[in-house]
């Protein structure tokens, strides 16, 4: 069935007072006007004010757009007529600062870009050339590969190694030059 709403009693006429009827009148009359009489002869100079401060055309209308919405809503503020447009000039420079922090905060929050990182076939290959070096290793006598790892994988000193291993200085220099001399044979077979 269907649902039938009553009808609503009609509302009370409201008689103006004499205050209303003189806001109705500036509000309507001369601050009115004189907005739109502004926008027609400064809305390119005001375009030309945020072009200074902004760098793309769409952001600037948008500003000068946005700075006659405002002054249009706080109309019955400006007492001056004369000031109206030292308002809008005002609030183009305020709204084109506010466009370009937000910019720069926009900026600050992208992402980072990601480093340059390797193809797949790449790390394919660095990995058959780790595993090589590994199978490699393995095939060292045991003081060469203790000597190559502290070396050149944990970076110590000659001296380090030495202290480490309890050995010489001399044997430290000979196991890794034999080292990486039989890790060079090994390497270049398995290429």
């Amino acid at each position: 069935m269907p649902v039938i709403s009553p009808v609503p009693a009609a509302r009370p006429a409201r008689i103006p007072n004499q205050r209303d009827a003189a806001d109705d009148t500036v509000a309507a009359g001369t601050t009115v006007d004189l907005l739109t009489e502004t926008y027609r002869a400064h809305y390119r100079s005001l375009l030309g004010l945020a072009a200074l401060l902004l760098d793309d055309t769409a952001s600037c209308e948008d500003v000068v757009q946005e700075a006659f919405i405002r002054v249009h809503s706080a109309r019955k503020r400006v007492r001056d007529p004369q000031k109206t447009l030292a308002y809008l000039r005002q609030t183009v420079v305020n709204l084109s600062r506010s466009a370009l922090r937000r910019r720069i905060l926009g900026l600050k929050l992208l992402s980072k870009p990601m480093p340059d990182m390797a193809s797949a076939e790449e790390g394919a290959y660095d990995q058959l050339e780790r595993d090589s070096l590994i199978k490699a290793m393995k095939g060292l006598q045991r003081r060469q590969r203790e000597v190559l790892v502290l070396r050149y994988f944990a970076d110590m000193t000659e001296a380090q190694v030495a202290e480490t291993l309890g050995i010489s200085l001399g044997s430290v220099k000979a196991y890794g030059s034999r080292g990486i001399a039989a890790l060079r044979i090994a390497m270049e077979a398995r290429t």
